[in-house]
């Protein structure tokens, strides 16, 4: 019988431990705040931005909103930034992707304060995750560890097969995977005999933005099967990277979507704002 590892379950777990410490630090007199930039009137972006307001609330941390139009500059948006860098009161801030066109985002992720960087896209702290010394980490790959460890699954010394290679999630995973002393294996749009690689896999990793790509016979039998993916079926029907119809058939653990990485990934965004602080303040 297949595991359904419970994403809300974890993630409300997950919050209640950052609203705690979060009470805790207030009542040393430092109080979390996060920052959230959200430039033009992108529909899925503003449901993210006030996902996170509302986690915000819930945890305790204080939120603030710089809600900017499309036409704003990337001089402007850079301003703003260099003066929440400079705001001691300001633990996190969070650009929220996409920005429009004109403006460079890479200029704008790497001129977020590197203690600041919450998404920890910056290419200061990608190093650290490089090299396994790190103090913030990406929301989606450290929310899928925190997912493991919950389930108490074992990651050393298994075969673990990420499909996806993108900065925010498919390279960050693979090095947390393996700095948990798994043998990691990436996958991509030129792997050639991807099914044979994925039937490998103790743990398969999928985030590639492709609804239902991974079907029963790419999985092995009894793997633990984790869906980033948030796509829409041929109804228009929320759903993820996996087939989980098919592969929950086969799998012995498998995130559901929605439900699964999803509300793990704010709750990870509240525990880095959270971390940041503690930082910051020179609270171990």
């Amino acid at each position: 019988m297949v595991k359904i590892i419970d994403g809300k379950k974890i993630s409300s777990d997950t919050l209640d431990a950052v609203a705690l410490e979060v009470e805790q630090l207030k009542a040393k007199g430092v109080e979390p705040c996060l920052a959230v930039i959200i430039v033009g009137d992108d529909p899925a972006s503003r449901v993210y931005v006030n996902n996170k307001k509302r986690s915000c609330e819930r945890v305790g941390i204080k939120s603030l909103e710089f809600a900017l139009p499309a036409t704003t500059t990337q001089d402007e948006l850079i301003e703003l930034i260099d003066k929440l860098n400079a705001d001691p009161t300001v633990n996190g801030i969070l650009c929220q992707l996409p920005v429009p066109k004109h403006i460079d985002e890479t200029a704008v992720l790497c001129r977020i304060s590197p203690e600041k960087d919450v998404d920890a896209f910056h290419p200061q702290n990608v190093g650290h995750i490089m090299i396994g010394d790190f103090t913030l980490l990406p929301c989606t790959p450290a929310g899928v560890m925190t997912m493991l460890h919950h389930e108490n699954i074992d990651i050393s010394g298994k075969n673990c097969v990420v499909i996806g290679r993108s900065n925010i999630v498919g390279k960050p995973m693979a090095m947390l995977l393996l700095k948990e002393n798994a043998t990691v294996t990436v996958c991509h749009s030129k792997t050639q005999n991807l099914a044979e690689i994925t039937r490998q896999a103790d743990i398969l990793v999928v985030a590639i933005g492709r609804a239902k790509f991974v079907t029963a016979d790419m999985v092995k039998e009894g793997a633990v099967v984790i869906d980033v993916g948030m796509d829409r079926d041929e109804n228009g029907k929320l759903c993820g990277d996996v087939d989980f119809e098919q592969v929950s058939e086969k799998a012995g653990s498998i995130t559901p979507v929605p439900g699964g990485v999803g509300p793990m990934t704010i709750a990870t965004l509240m525990q880095n704002t959270l971390t940041a602080a503690k930082a910051q303040n020179k609270i171990l």
